[in-house]
Protein backbone atom coordinates (compact mmCIF):
# COMPACT_ATOMS: atom_id res chain seq x y z
CA UNK A 1 0.00 0.00 0.00
CA UNK A 2 1.28 3.88 -0.95
CA UNK A 3 2.04 5.99 2.50
CA UNK A 4 -0.82 8.41 2.54
CA UNK A 5 -0.22 11.93 2.47
CA UNK A 6 -0.84 13.92 4.83
CA UNK A 7 -4.66 15.54 3.58
CA UNK A 8 -5.46 12.04 3.64
CA UNK A 9 -4.38 11.69 7.16
CA UNK A 10 -6.13 14.54 8.41
CA UNK A 11 -9.35 13.52 6.65
CA UNK A 12 -9.17 10.30 8.05
CA UNK A 13 -8.11 12.01 11.30
CA UNK A 14 -11.42 13.94 10.73
CA UNK A 15 -13.44 11.59 9.49
CA UNK A 16 -12.89 9.29 12.68
CA UNK A 17 -13.57 12.18 15.46
CA UNK A 18 -17.05 12.76 13.63
CA UNK A 19 -17.45 9.01 13.55
CA UNK A 20 -17.11 8.61 17.36
CA UNK A 21 -19.41 11.97 17.75
CA UNK A 22 -22.00 10.27 16.02
CA UNK A 23 -21.31 7.26 18.32
CA UNK A 24 -21.57 9.21 21.37
CA UNK A 25 -24.53 10.85 20.07
CA UNK A 26 -26.37 7.24 19.32
CA UNK A 27 -25.37 6.08 23.02
CA UNK A 28 -27.20 9.15 24.43
CA UNK A 29 -30.36 8.90 22.76
CA UNK A 30 -30.72 5.01 23.15
CA UNK A 31 -29.77 5.89 26.99
CA UNK A 32 -33.66 5.21 27.78
CA UNK A 33 -33.62 1.95 26.15
CA UNK A 34 -34.18 -1.13 28.75
CA UNK A 35 -32.59 -4.33 28.74
CA UNK A 36 -30.02 -6.28 29.33
CA UNK A 37 -28.69 -6.91 25.71
CA UNK A 38 -29.33 -3.03 25.13
CA UNK A 39 -27.08 -1.96 28.21
CA UNK A 40 -24.38 -4.43 27.28
CA UNK A 41 -23.96 -2.97 23.89
CA UNK A 42 -24.14 0.61 25.22
CA UNK A 43 -20.86 -0.81 27.53
CA UNK A 44 -19.19 -2.25 24.63
CA UNK A 45 -19.80 1.17 22.67
CA UNK A 46 -18.73 3.08 25.22
CA UNK A 47 -15.38 0.96 25.89
CA UNK A 48 -14.72 0.95 22.47
CA UNK A 49 -15.12 4.58 21.50
CA UNK A 50 -13.33 5.59 24.31
CA UNK A 51 -10.46 2.73 22.99
CA UNK A 52 -11.03 5.04 19.99
CA UNK A 53 -10.92 8.07 21.44
CA UNK A 54 -7.22 7.36 22.72
CA UNK A 55 -5.87 5.86 19.67
CA UNK A 56 -6.75 8.60 17.64
CA UNK A 57 -5.19 10.97 19.98
CA UNK A 58 -1.93 8.62 20.24
CA UNK A 59 -2.09 9.06 16.23
CA UNK A 60 -2.32 13.00 16.43
CA UNK A 61 0.97 13.05 18.74
CA UNK A 62 2.77 10.54 16.81
CA UNK A 63 2.05 12.64 13.60
CA UNK A 64 3.12 15.60 15.16
CA UNK A 65 6.09 14.46 16.72
CA UNK A 66 7.38 13.24 13.16
CA UNK A 67 6.24 16.27 11.48
CA UNK A 68 8.91 18.37 14.08
CA UNK A 69 11.80 15.57 13.57
CA UNK A 70 11.38 15.91 10.17
CA UNK A 71 11.18 19.80 10.51
CA UNK A 72 14.38 19.46 12.44
CA UNK A 73 16.42 16.81 10.24
CA UNK A 74 15.33 19.59 7.72
CA UNK A 75 17.22 22.46 9.54
CA UNK A 76 20.31 20.45 10.58
CA UNK A 77 20.81 19.71 6.81
CA UNK A 78 20.52 23.64 5.67
CA UNK A 79 23.11 24.69 8.93
CA UNK A 80 25.49 21.57 7.57
CA UNK A 81 25.24 22.19 3.99
CA UNK A 82 24.00 25.67 3.45
CA UNK A 83 24.76 26.32 -0.03
CA UNK A 84 23.59 23.03 -1.43
CA UNK A 85 20.05 23.94 0.29
CA UNK A 86 20.22 27.15 -1.74
CA UNK A 87 21.34 25.33 -5.32
CA UNK A 88 18.35 23.07 -4.48
CA UNK A 89 16.04 25.60 -3.21
CA UNK A 90 17.00 27.89 -6.64
CA UNK A 91 16.57 24.40 -8.54
CA UNK A 92 13.14 23.82 -7.37
CA UNK A 93 12.36 27.60 -8.03
CA UNK A 94 13.77 27.50 -11.46
CA UNK A 95 11.40 24.17 -12.14
CA UNK A 96 8.30 25.85 -10.85
CA UNK A 97 8.81 28.83 -12.50
CA UNK A 98 9.24 27.32 -15.95
CA UNK A 99 6.03 25.05 -15.22
CA UNK A 100 4.17 28.26 -13.72
CA UNK A 101 5.22 30.08 -17.19
CA UNK A 102 3.83 27.83 -19.56
CA UNK A 103 0.19 28.28 -18.80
Amino acid sequence: MSEMTTAHKEKLMTDLKLVIADAEELLKLTAGNVGDKAAEMRLRMQARMEQAKADLSNLQEMAINRAKDAGKAADNYVHDNPWRAVGIAAGVGLVVGMLISRR
